[in-house]
């Protein structure tokens, strides 16, 4: 089982450094179809691979050279934080009072709804005028948003955040995505953070040695593909990325009814 997830690891996380997307709301939903573990586990394995992932990406895309107003991330990110927090009290207080197959349903429908809008909003974009949000205490609303969206899924963010920062910031493709990374990471830190401070799920160490490596390696093979794509194909891929997820979605809500 450690290498099966390896491997859904790694490529989760090479698509989600190319993307933006934090490779989360891959993992999700692609090991919940397995079927091998807990959902408070895997919510929990998830967001250490996403977070080991995040920190990878970041540190390599020093030297990608994307210009950015540093700004505007960083305060999604504060937000993002408080929303890591509040999502991971929710999905605490759900998990207890639900058995795992109703929590995973939930999950997995908000997970198409968010996908199904996204993707409509991707092939509708163009017809958009996309704003340029100055004020610092609604872009940390916005990240308070995204960061309990993200907790409570166990996705690590997802395209959520690229609608969200491409939409109201106005930013380009790869100013985007990496934007984006930087929120997962503020959101996965603080929902782990204080996971770690009320308890733990039982889990197994290989499974998170195994996912944690294919997270990091991913996010190194993602950012050495990322330097080759241009904005155009980054926007591509990403559209791509969300027609698989819509599957993926649609095979999870059956198995759960």
């Amino acid at each position: 089982m450690g290498l099966i997830l390896f491997f859904v690891c790694l490529i989760a996380c090479i698509v989600g450094a190319i993307s933006g997307i934090g490779g989360g709301i891959i993992i999700k939903p692609v090991v919940d179809s397995l079927n091998i573990m807990g959902i408070p586990t895997l919510s929990f394995l998830s967001g250490c691979t996403v977070l080991s992932m995040a920190i990878v990406s970041l540190f390599r895309s020093r030297k990608q050279n994307v210009k950015l107003n540093i700004t505007i991330p960083i305060y999604l990110g504060i937000g993002a934080s408080i929303g890591g927090i509040i999502g991971k009290q929710i999905f605490d207080i759900i998990s207890k009072n639900f058995n795992n197959d109703a929590v995973g349903l939930v999950q997995s429908i908000l997970l198409f709804i968010i996908n199904i809008l996204i993707l409509v909003y991707m092939f509708i974009s163009h017809k958009l005028k996309s704003k340029n949000i100055k004020s610092k205490v609604i872009t940390i609303i916005l990240g308070c948003l995204l960061g309990i969206i993200s907790s409570f899924l166990g996705i690590g963010g997802g395209p959520i955040n690229i609608v969200v920062i491409y939409y109201f910031y106005s930013l380009d493709a790869k100013q985007t995505a990496l934007s984006s990374l930087i929120v997962v990471f503020f959101s996965q830190l603080a929902s782990l953070i204080l996971t770690f401070c009320i308890g733990i799920p039982s889990f197994k160490y290989i499974n998170l040695i195994f996912m944690c490596l294919g997270g990091i390696l991913g996010a190194l093979i993602g950012s050495i593909i990322s330097k080759k794509m241009d904005n155009n194909k980054t926007q591509k891929f990403f559209i791509f990325v969300l027609v698989f997820l819509v599957v993926i979605n649609i095979y999870n809500i059956i198995k759960f009814l």
